[in-house]
């Protein structure tokens, strides 16, 4: 159990905030049933993620990666957001949270209502084509592998970031904005260790903002944290906001 200093303390300088921003990583998503990058389950025991999620990987077997990227949007696709994705969407109704800067490709964060989030890593429920300017959403998994371009006929591949790609450079730009500009950084449930993600909150901490940590274990941001809750993102976040909300109701 959390001890209730600790959620007072989180939800104190949170309300008193003004400009929060949060950086979420897989530990949101995983209470949501969906694997950590490195789970694997079935057929992808025989492979490791970090040799499919490469260019060269695709350009040697397109198939065998959309195979496991469709294995991959079925999970989310039936996901739901859990309480910790619907606790930072309140937290952006109210007016506190600013943005959310996630390093998850399964778009939970906009199902549960958040408006700001910035996709460092790309997105699952977007494509673009490898040989034209075509890109697009998806709303489901595709149904025959590989996708062509309706455009071009080209191969269309997913529109994420892979080993040994950059990330995108406006979503990159506007995250390390938003950890500069904030006063307080919210990060939930994410290592710490995958750069330049892992640098955000160095550099909020530098710029003098104070970084509130929930994760289930001790990460490379714990160090530098002025509040940490040792606890799942779905259980501390909602105690948290109502805790917010108190507060924001009695001042």
């Amino acid at each position: 159990m959390v001890p209730e200093e600790l959620i007072s303390a989180a939800a104190e300088m949170i309300a008193s905030a003004k400009s929060l921003v949060a950086l979420t990583g897989a530990g949101v998503s995983a209470e949501s049933g969906i694997p950590t990058f490195r789970g694997r389950d079935g057929l992808w025991r025989r492979y490791k993620p970090e040799e499919l999620a490469t260019p060269e990987a695709f350009e040697r077997d397109p198939r065998l990666v959309w195979e496991w990227y469709k294995w991959r949007m079925e999970i989310v696709f039936k996901a739901r957001p859990n309480p910790a994705h619907e606790a930072l969407a309140e937290l952006e109704r109210l007016g506190v949270l600013k943005c959310i800067i996630t390093q998850n490709v399964d778009g939970l964060h906009q199902r549960a209502g958040s408006k700001c989030v910035v996709e460092l890593h790309g997105s699952l429920w977007r494509v673009r084509c490898t040989t034209c300017s075509y890109r697009s959403r998806v709303e489901e998994p595709p149904r025959e592998i590989p996708p062509r371009c309706p455009i071009c006929g080209g191969l269309l591949r997913p529109d994420v970031v892979w080993f040994g790609e950059p990330l995108p450079k406006a979503a990159t730009e506007h995250a390390f904005r938003l950890a500069m500009e904030c006063d307080v950084m919210l990060v939930v449930g994410t290592s710490g260790v995958v750069l330049p993600a892992g640098l955000l909150p160095v550099t909020a901490k530098q710029h003098g903002a104070k970084i509130v940590e929930v994760n289930v274990e001790e990460s490379a941001i714990t160090s530098i944290a002025d509040v940490f809750i040792k606890a799942p993102a779905g259980i501390s976040l909602p105690r948290i906001v109502e805790k917010v909300k108190a507060i924001l109701q009695s001042g």
